[in-house]
């Protein structure tokens, strides 16, 4: 099962990078599923999964709309934690772009990373997608961690981690995407919970 689950993954990623590399003109939303088929593991409630999808698709909207071609932008929400990423022309722009994102309905924070330096190039950005596959992957090799628990996002060889985990699991986490090839750096941008409420998070809802 273990074995089926990586192929899955490690073939979802490159299909992303082959529709990719048909037009240089597509966004490629590197913080978007590559697990679909995947019974989903996630400790955030039903209307904050609702909600971070909506914040994803309001700051995106506000900052493109305003900023256009100067900024090459991907958004990942967590539990209402807005991540920016990806490259813009100007530090007045960076700036602009976080304001915007602050500015966006239900979003309780904002971790403005956008590298102040040109747009990656299309070739970078499909590397980047094989490296999120690849540490989703190493995750199911953890027997202690929780897959669809913690975000992948990828920039630049950037490797940035989001959810909600123990300082075990954090620290575990860390560990195994340094040790895949063409990380350059690792961000945990995680929200850390105590073991008794991962325990209480495992537990399955009482039968009525």
């Amino acid at each position: 099962m273990k074995r089926n689950l990586q192929s899955l993954v490690l073939t979802s990623t490159l299909a992303v990078v082959a529709l990719s590399s048909l037009s240089a003109c597509a966004p490629l939303l590197v913080g978007s599923a590559v697990m679909t088929g995947v019974v989903a593991t996630d400790r955030r409630t039903t209307g904050s999964q609702v909600e971070d999808e909506g914040i994803e698709i309001k700051v995106g909207s506000a900052i493109r709309n305003e900023l256009g071609d100067s900024v090459h932008l991907n958004v990942t929400s967590y539990n209402k934690q807005a991540l920016l990423t990806g490259e813009v022309r100007t530090q007045a722009l960076k700036e602009r772009a976080e304001k915007l994102a602050q500015s966006q309905e239900n979003v309780r924070s904002v971790v403005n990373d956008l590298a102040v330096t040109l747009p990656s190039s299309l070739t970078q950005r499909s590397k980047d997608t094989v490296i999120t596959g690849q540490v989703k992957a190493a995750f199911l090799d953890a027997k202690d961690l929780q897959v669809n628990s913690i975000k992948v996002v990828t920039e630049r060889g950037i490797v940035y981690l989001m959810g909600r985990v123990t300082a075990r699991e954090a620290k575990r986490a860390t560990d195994i995407t340094r040790g895949v090839g063409g990380v350059a750096k690792v961000v945990r941008v995680f929200e850390e919970i105590s073991e008794a409420e991962l325990q209480r998070l495992s537990q399955p809802p009482l039968s009525k």
